[in-house]
């Protein structure tokens, strides 16, 4: 198991390819939830008709690059060689949860405060309504789409799947126990997701909807692992075809064209080495506070243009532009602040000191362990 943490550990070096494929695809979320959502993009679509309409169409399918990426990183953790989890998931789903939901829950507060501001300033129905306790509750635990709540910022339902997808996995790993069993259990429930559950929009709150395009990224990990790589990304093309012969959807297609491009890069080396661009490698490290934090910054843009009285589609579109670099701006701050390693490390022991400090008091007002004590 250790050994497992430490591979998961050192799968966060970086890959320029990888990085390059996140940077711009955050970007895209970003420019879709921009063309999606309040009085901004209603007005600047008088000047830019064509591109909000496809960046709305269009760009929010940026999400596979994610999912297969997610897939193809998991792999590479769990089960680098195709090899079976010897030890309990438990452990590494925990670990995954941690890492994901101590920058969500941060993002989701400061969600909380952008949609309070702009609902002072205007009234839009991108604007979530006041969080209950339980909706809140329900996105602490990343339950909020199982459970019928409204989510409390744009794209928090990918966080809750990346989730489901990495413990999934984990767990399919783990039943699986021999050397090849263990992958080809995974690429069999891959399979099924790619030809019936993801077919089906009903099943779009649960992992085995988005399973196919993360086995690809698996798949893709997988095969570069072996000799034959040619052949092995052949099958997985071939498989991904007929699938789509069967349901043409470009969302799967291009998860495919994604988890090949990821394949043939680490066998040839391109994935460690190229593109040799800062901005992309730097756009990347920060694609996941990016992504966390842009929604509240979109709201609190629509605000300020209503607030101030702008209507010009001119005035729109510089408002548009002011809110993506503004996304970016708000992202670096958060990724130092919040996402890095070395801030987690100072949240978590932050929490652990308020925790001892918790403990300390119950000790010391009458009455009170003897409380928890019965109650445990």
């Amino acid at each position: 198991m250790q050994c497992i943490i430490r591979a998961m550990s050192s799968a966060t070096n970086r890959m320029p390819l990888i990085d390059a494929f996140k940077a711009i695809a955050s970007q895209l979320i970003v420019l879709h939830h921009l063309s999606a959502y309040g009085p901004l993009s209603i007005t600047a679509q008088q000047m830019l008709p064509g591109t909000l309409c496809w960046l709305y169409d269009y760009a929010r399918m940026a999400v596979q690059v994610f999912l297969v990426i997610g897939g193809f990183l998991a792999a590479r953790a769990l089960s680098g060689n195709g090899q079976a989890l010897a030890g309990s998931p438990l452990a590494l789903i925990w670990k995954r949860y941690l890492r994901l939901v101590v920058p969500y829950l941060a993002a989701i507060g400061l969600a909380i405060a952008g949609a309070a501001i702009a609902d002072h300033w205007m009234n839009d129905e991108a604007i979530p309504n006041r969080a209950t306790l339980a909706q809140w509750l329900a996105h602490v635990f990343l339950l909020q789409s199982l459970l019928g709540y409204d989510s409390l910022s744009a794209g928090v339902w990918y966080i809750a799947i990346d989730f489901q997808l990495f413990a999934l996995m984990a767990l399919l790993l783990w039943l699986g126990r021999l050397r090849y069993v263990a992958p080809a259990l995974v690429l069999l429930v891959a399979t099924s997701s790619l030809f019936w559950f993801n077919r089906d929009a009903t099943w779009d709150k649960w992992a085995l909807y988005f399973f196919g395009s993360y086995g690809l990224g698996a798949a893709a990990w997988w095969a570069s692992e072996r000799k034959q790589l040619a052949a092995w990304l052949g099958v997985i093309a071939t498989l991904a075809i007929a699938t789509l012969i069967l349901d043409f959807r470009p969302r799967i297609a291009l998860a495919l064209a994604v988890a090949l491009a990821l394949g043939f890069s680490r066998r040839s080396g391109l994935l460690e080495r190229w593109p040799n661009a800062k901005p992309l490698a730097f756009l990347g490290q920060i694609s996941y506070s990016v992504f966390l934090v842009h929604f509240p910054i979109c709201l609190i843009a629509n605000a300020l243009f209503v607030q101030f009285g702008f209507s010009s589609p001119g005035a729109a579109v510089f408002g548009l532009f002011l809110a993506w670099t503004a996304s970016i701006a708000g992202g670096t701050l958060f990724y130092r602040w919040i996402e890095s390693p070395a801030a987690s490390q100072r949240i978590t022991s932050a929490l652990g000191w308020l925790f001892g400090k918790g403990m300390e008091l119950t000790r010391k007002v009458p009455g009170l362990a003897t409380l928890f004590a019965s109650r445990a």
